[in-house]
């Protein structure tokens, strides 16, 4: 996550590795805030996504300019050092509990690694 810009939102960028079968990213859930969404980008258009699917065997990623978290009307400013927990909700996997480091604000991953 790049340290925001601004106090009231905030992106996540992260990446799921699916050892499994198929499933679906349904939710994502933070103490950083408690309206969090799932957004594409395509062609430079940003959409907000009710959720997408992680393939089997496979990846699913949010990285700068592609899909992404939006962390909307902050609990507080992260800075960067700090570590965010998100809770991922899948439909058939359950809850997953990441911590996402606050990187430099000038952070774009080029994947979410």
């Amino acid at each position: 996550m790049p340290a925001p810009s601004m106090a009231s939102m905030a992106a996540g960028f992260f990446t799921v590795t699916n050892t499994g079968g198929a499933d679906t990213l349904t939710s994502v859930t933070s103490d950083l805030s408690d309206n969090v969404t799932l957004h594409s980008t395509e062609g430079g258009a940003m959409e907000e996504e009710k959720s997408f699917a992680v393939p089997e065997d496979g990846t699913l990623d949010f990285a700068s300019g592609g899909n992404h978290l939006m962390f909307e009307k902050l609990t507080h400013t992260p800075k960067q050092g700090e570590k965010v927990s998100v809770e991922l909700h899948f439909a058939k996997s359950g809850t997953v509990k990441i911590s996402m480091p606050v990187k430099s604000p000038t952070y774009t991953p080029k994947s979410g690694h």
